[in-house]
């Protein structure tokens, strides 16, 4: 059964391998990490941590019982009990209604653990599944995206109240950018 995991530096070579195998597939629907990802993943991974050590973001991995990663499901720019999600699955387990229970096993760790009150994410147009997942996973459409923000396309933020009742802004940028879905 596979379990979903904080991500630690014994990840690295399991998170490299699955980004390497769903390149393509994640570059049809959100921006392409581009060579440099790849080039310098070692040190992404060790920033990626870092943040993570100082609270700003917390990263998980969804891990098959064979040690792989079968998706990356993360915690962004936590501030004032609100953080963005992101997440990406292996185009293996699609349409399985992995990114569905993980998103909502991520909400309810969100609030026990991280005690946030708010979670938002950013899905565009075109990415039907994605905003599938959310819808699926209690969040609601609250606005506009900025297409900058999901790599010149359009799309839509979705938010989903874990305690408070008020929306919140478009949360800020970690430093490391858009590596966190």
């Amino acid at each position: 059964m596979p379990e979903l995991k904080r991500l630690h530096a014994g990840h690295a070579p399991a998170v490299l391998a699955f980004e390497l195998a769903n390149r393509a597939y994640f570059a049809a629907s959100v921006p392409d990490r581009g060579d440099d990802f790849f080039e310098q993943f070692t040190d992404r991974f060790t920033a990626l941590l870092a943040e993570q050590d100082a609270g700003i973001c917390a990263f998980h991995v969804l891990v098959a019982e064979d040690g792989s990663v079968l998706g990356r499901f993360n915690l962004v720019d936590i501030e004032d009990h609100t953080a963005q999600l992101g997440y990406r699955v292996a185009q293996h387990v699609t349409g399985r209604g992995v990114a569905t229970a993980t998103v909502r096993e991520l909400c309810r760790l969100a609030s026990a653990q991280y005690g946030l009150r708010v979670l938002r994410a950013a899905a565009a147009r075109q990415n039907v599944a994605s905003q599938k997942v959310l819808m699926k996973a209690g969040f609601v459409a609250v606005g506009a995206a900025d297409p900058s923000h999901l790599g010149g396309k359009p799309g839509t933020w979705y938010q989903r109240n874990l305690g408070a009742t008020n929306p919140t802004p478009p949360p800020r940028e970690c430093l490391s950018g858009l590596e966190h879905g």
